[in-house]
């Protein structure tokens, strides 16, 4: 009873530590840049049936003044790879933790 006693305590103060560590404002930095993303290109004015959706893959770098660099984006649609590279490229994202020259891949889809 002394040990399973012991082993509770223990487990409590391993929880309590991990919760007070965990302040809630730490965002995962990827979720952050995607919606950050998402953001710079929520305004356009792509005219789409209801069932009609434009999705491309967007190949990118941060450089050292934390600005997006575009390298590539993959889609059919010419006019949205346009668009895609002009409302981002060198466009500053504030992310708290980054490495400057990592490739990051976000998928992009527009839809009506």
């Amino acid at each position: 009873m002394r040990n399973f006693s012991f082993v509770l305590v223990a487990g409590m103060l391993l929880f309590a530590g991990s919760v007070l560590a965990n302040d809630g404002k730490t965002k995962e930095p990827k979720k952050d840049l995607t919606s950050q993303i998402g953001d710079l290109l929520q305004s356009n004015r792509f005219v789409l049936n209801e069932d009609q959706d434009l999705t491309a893959v967007v190949k990118f770098t941060l450089n050292d003044e934390g600005q997006i660099v575009v390298l590539n984006v993959t889609t059919d649609v010419a006019v949205l790879e346009a668009f895609v590279k002009a409302k981002l490229n060198y466009q500053k994202v504030d992310v708290a933790q980054y490495r400057e020259g990592k490739m990051y891949t976000v998928p992009v889809r527009i839809q009506a």
